[in-house]
């Protein structure tokens, strides 16, 4: 069964027509990736607003539980998995500590560091939002078999790696 028309084929279309001599197929796929990822952030916003968090702040948040055994991450660990500056990073901090969901104490192994640690409160909230995070997932997923998905699965994963290695 064919798929209706979307509006990525309605701009490869306007692109035929308007620049006849550039190949606008790789926007077939690409545009379309780009407008999944806005449309499921959107959700995604929308989901953890329900728990007062961004994705950014739950991005945070999620790490920090994560290694919840290591006692705390500092602030340049936790700026190794999520995307910020560090001016960015102390603002959001900022943010989660005046919200009561983090605590900063001082580095055991660095006199002049700290580490960031869950609150109480932090954990009850970042396992309220994981669970609310992870059926929005499920149900942000197209109905596919498990091959399908796993097919998917892969060649996605091999185009984040590919992507990866060429920002390296």
């Amino acid at each position: 069964m064919k798929a209706k028309p979307d509006a990525i084929d309605e701009l490869l279309a306007a692109w035929r027509l308007a620049r006849p001599d550039l190949d606008a197929a790789p926007l077939a796929l690409v545009g379309r990736v780009l407008v999944l990822a806005r449309g499921l952030e959107r959700r995604v916003d929308a989901a953890l607003s329900k728990h007062g968090l961004t994705l950014g702040q739950f991005d945070i948040l999620a790490t920090i539980r994560r290694a919840e055994q290591s006692r705390g991450l500092t602030p340049t660990q936790l700026l190794q998995s999520v995307v910020l500056t560090s001016g960015g990073m102390t603002n959001r901090l900022d943010k989660l500590e005046d919200a009561g969901l983090i605590a900063r104490k001082p580095d055991p192994a660095d006199r002049r560091g700290v580490v960031v640690t869950l609150t109480a409160k932090g954990r009850r909230v970042i396992d309220a939002a994981t669970a609310t995070r992870f059926s929005d997932a499920a149900k942000s997923l197209p109905a596919l078999s498990a091959r399908d998905r796993g097919k998917m699965e892969t060649m996605l994963r091999g185009w984040l790696n590919d992507l990866e290695n060429e920002e390296r």
